[in-house]
């Protein structure tokens, strides 16, 4: 018989960076006791997003956070929206270059990650921030 599970990861940033949620994803999964299932991983917000990346070598995620700043760069004068700072609609652009949903299988109750696979929470904004992350899984238990 299918199952559901919810839960709500809150998420504290310091500006622009990766922020990686893996263990506290395979924490949510683990406890569940699904054997085989499908979760998936939304951000609820327009200026950051979801990545699953390189978890061995921080390096990656600098090129990465560095690679966004020269391709969206902030204080392009042809953005109309400005309202909340020069690197707001930069953060909407990078969030519409990502993603805000992930989709994991979960195989014999482990996620289904590869072995240098992270989850990461990618903040857009210069400044702190508490993000939300909802996970749903939907499978089979023990």
């Amino acid at each position: 018989m299918l199952r559901q599970a919810t839960h709500r990861l809150e998420i504290a940033t310091q500006g622009k960076s990766l922020v990686a949620f893996t263990d506290a994803t395979r924490a949510f999964v683990h406890d569940q006791r699904f054997v085989t299932g499908l979760l998936t991983i939304f951000c609820r917000h327009t200026s950051a997003s979801l990545l699953i990346q390189e978890n061995a070598d921080p390096d990656v995620c600098r090129d990465i956070l560095a690679f966004f700043e020269k391709l969206v760069p902030e204080g392009d004068t042809d953005y109309s929206h400005r309202t909340e700072g020069p690197d707001d609609m930069p953060a909407h652009i990078r969030t519409a270059l990502t993603m805000t949903q992930l989709s994991i299988p979960v195989v014999g109750g482990q996620l289904a990650l590869g072995v240098w696979q992270g989850l990461y929470l990618f903040e857009h904004r210069s400044g702190p921030h508490r993000r939300e992350i909802v996970l749903h899984l939907l499978g089979e238990r023990e």
